[in-house]
């Protein structure tokens, strides 16, 4: 088991309860961002898209440009990460803006 989980009750995917509903646990304390809005609540989420869209500036990776006619534009989304130590610990928050 992780360190990460030392304190939580763990149980089995399949154990059952009395109404015959499948019992899963989940560790939500600390997990990512489903959606940018959701990231803009945190601080540290906001800091990690700042850091990406500076990153992008600095290496000139991105070019906004007028859409010609009859084209489409090309969607983004933002993918969010917490890169963890060995024990478990929070490294860094990162977030990524894709294609």
């Amino acid at each position: 088991m992780p360190t990460r989980c030392s304190d939580f009750e763990m149980g089995s995917d399949i154990e059952v309860i009395e109404e015959g509903e499948l019992v899963h646990f989940a560790l939500l304390a600390d997990a990512e961002p489903i959606s940018h809005e959701e990231a803009l609540q945190e601080q540290v989420w906001k800091n990690a898209m700042l850091k990406e869209l500076n990153d992008i500036e600095k290496k000139n990776t991105l070019e906004l440009v007028d859409l010609p006619n009859k084209k489409r534009a090309i969607g983004v989304k933002w993918v969010f990460k917490l890169k963890l130590n060995p024990n478990g610990t929070i490294a860094k928050h990162k977030a990524r803006l894709v294609a």
